[in-house]
């Protein structure tokens, strides 16, 4: 809900089966829940907060992969390209399940082990 949904356009329009939460879910809906929600079908989270990849850890899971924008400007039209070539560039390691940060000059991957 922190993004807007051109992003999401955006992303479609590089190819990729992006939604975002307003046509899916709730607008007020917890994060527990949009969590939930994306483990069951196997999407990946895209946010601007840390507190999707905190419950991932937190909670010990490896699913669903989050993709954290740690970026000032956050508009579809300056970010947007940078965000689908940093999913293309991880897109393995996101079906593994993984943390993406996204920062202006670099991407980092923390990988999603669970110990169960």
């Amino acid at each position: 809900m922190n993004l807007s949904p051109r992003l999401a356009m955006h992303l479609v329009h590089h190819g990729h089966d992006a939604v975002h939460w307003l046509t899916v879910g709730e607008p007020n809906a917890k994060d527990d829940v949009i969590l939930q929600w994306a483990a069951d079908i196997d999407r990946i989270i895209l946010t601007g907060d840390l507190d999707f990849g905190a419950m991932l850890i937190a909670l010990d899971l490896d699913r669903p992969s989050v993709i954290q924008l740690r970026t000032d400007v956050t508009l579809a039209g300056q970010i947007g390209d940078l965000v689908a070539n940093a999913i293309d560039e991880t897109r393995l390691k996101l079906d593994d399940g993984a943390i993406v940060t996204i920062e202006p000059s670099r991407v980092r991957v923390r990988p999603l082990q669970s110990k169960q």
